[in-house]
């Protein structure tokens, strides 16, 4: 479900009245236009003698105007238009106009409080807002975030998750930071199976918590789960010992208090949680899992590294790293899935072959333009960049000519000659040409810096371990910075003047290989200036 899907029927009273009176007068219903928050005019289809009411979205809901205060009628334009600094529509989004016609031919035309017309209409659009009522509150109890009580039990049944009741036990478990994790976050995932020694009991955590850095411990709500309802889930303090999966991070687990009988049965947003779970967890945890994800993601598998890899692709415990060939704009979407597929308590990393560029640049608009019409401005130049980005192929550089002209193009704005002037080009790329040679960099300048200087005896032993025991990694998220990727015409470094003109280029080989341009620009990138 969405919110598209979510506010396909949902209908007010006020404005199923509203729509039925203007037309019994004969007048025109939801005419659609579309608002750009660049105008403040929009014409009518027909001749109009009023406006009735305007209704659209704001922030994402529905939303109804106010007539006189956040739009006026003009009748010389035969026009709504929007006021400023009153209550806009949101941008791109389309509003619905009713307004009267002059000339009707409806011999209706009294529709004040008190009138018949009103009354009856009132009277119908009563019903027909309830029968809107009854069928969406229907069809929101088929979706897991919006069914409640009887309705969401039956929805998670279909996953054979059935509603915890007070007959379930409940407490507090304790949970350890290990010693060797001493830096950085260490989240314990909601549904986490937790049991016994001996496996008398299970319990699984009821929300996520995260240990924050330096936190050495953290309690967590527990639950006995489904198989041990009623006294068996009673255990006594220090019971709960065993993580069924382990999470990075964590070195023990126990329960310093005995856990007792729940004294309520479990919310609906407990249960929609934990049917979450369930879903997430099918066959989940495995490398064909992640594999088949980045198949249904339009993407594919090149290389993995994973604890039980051969020598040179192998990961250290508890992380896998995927290396992956996707487009660009597929590979935000494609980390979510990876990340919703994972096991709890595994670090996945999706890397793919990609040369990161950031241009900045001024663009000359002319001056009288609103605030908000600039933002629209700025967001149409990195579309248009972006449009553009996503037309290369794999190994074909960016050209700042062709970007420059891309733009002008697409953004009326900045359609003048010479008003797109790029003042820096920055470029990276993925930790991938070769893997892990970063954090053995890294290893050795740490080295350097643990040895009193002066010391070539230390210096030359510290330098011998790294050396010795640091094996090739495997690639990372990050991101290193490679200023030889931007070029001039000649293919060496790009000058401050070759860039300012646009006599550049963003390459896309990376060790004779062809890798695949991915824009980074924001909003803060680019300065718009008026003239």
């Amino acid at each position: 479900m969405n919110p598209a899907t979510a506010t396909l029927i949902d209908r007010p009273y006020p404005e199923v009245v509203d729509d039925i009176l203007t037309a019994v007068t004969g007048g025109v219903v939801k005419e659609p236009i579309i608002f750009d928050v660049k105008e403040d005019l929009y014409a009518l289809s027909r001749p109009a003698s009023g406006l009735r009411s305007i209704v659209g979205t704001l922030k994402g809901q529905h939303y109804t105007f106010q007539n006189s205060v956040d739009y006026l009628f003009s009748e010389g334009d035969n026009a709504v238009v929007w006021q400023p600094h009153a209550t806009q529509p949101d941008d791109e989004t389309t509003f619905y106009v009713n307004y009267f016609v002059p000339n009707s031919l409806s011999p209706l035309t009294d529709i004040n409080v008190g009138s018949v017309t009103r009354t009856l209409s009132e009277a119908a659009g009563r019903e027909i807002a309830t029968v809107y009522q009854e069928i969406n509150a229907a069809y929101l109890s088929g979706f897991i975030d919006t069914a409640t009580g009887q309705s969401l039990d039956f929805v998670v049944s279909i996953l054979n998750v059935v509603r915890k009741t007070k007959d379930f036990a409940i407490g507090l478990v304790t949970f350890f930071r290990d010693a060797a994790a001493s830096d950085g976050n260490v989240t314990i995932p909601e549904g986490t199976l937790l049991s016994t020694a001996k496996g008398e009991a299970a319990f699984v955590t009821t929300e996520e918590r995260t240990l924050q850095r330096g936190q050495p411990r953290i309690d967590i709500p527990v639950r006995a789960d489904v198989p041990f309802k009623g006294p068996v889930g009673v255990v006594p303090a220090g019971a709960i010992v065993t993580l069924e999966q382990p999470v990075t991070g964590i070195a023990s687990i126990t329960n310093f208090d005995a856990t007792v009988l729940g004294t309520s049965d479990e919310s609906d947003d407990d249960l929609r949680a934990r049917a979450k779970a369930v879903l997430q967890g099918l066959d989940k945890a495995t490398l064909a899992a992640l594999a088949r994800t980045v198949f249904e993601e339009r993407a594919k598998l090149t290389e993995v590294w994973d604890p039980n890899g051969s020598p040179g692709k192998s990961s250290d415990p508890g992380t896998v790293v995927l290396l992956v060939q996707a487009t660009p704009e597929r590979f935000q979407s494609l980390q979510s899935a990876v990340n919703e597929t994972r096991a709890a308590g595994v670090l996945s990393s999706v890397v793919a072959k990609y040369v990161f560029f950031k241009p900045r640049m001024v663009v000359t608009i002319a001056a009288g333009l609103t605030a908000a019409g600039k933002t629209k401005v700025v967001t149409e130049i990195i579309a248009a960049l972006q449009q553009y980005c996503d037309g290369l192929s794999a190994g074909q550089p960016v050209k700042g000519a062709d970007m420059i002209k891309a733009i002008a193009q697409d953004v009326k704005e900045a359609s003048a000659p010479g008003s797109i002037r790029v003042v820096d080009v920055m470029a990276w790329h993925a930790d991938v040409a070769n893997p892990g040679a970063q954090n053995f960099v890294d290893l050795l300048l740490q080295a350097v810096q643990s040895v009193p200087f002066g010391n070539a005896d230390a210096l030359r032993t510290a330098l011998t371990s790294v050396v010795t025991d640091a094996a090739p990694g495997p690639p990372s998220e990050r991101r290193i910075a490679d200023r030889s990727l931007v070029q001039g015409p000649g293919g060496q470094q790009a000058t401050d003047q070759e860039i300012e003109t646009g006599m550049f280029q963003v390459s896309a080989t990376v060790s004779g290989e062809a890798w695949t341009i991915a824009l980074d620009c924001e909003p803060a990138d680019i300065l718009l200036a008026e003239k």
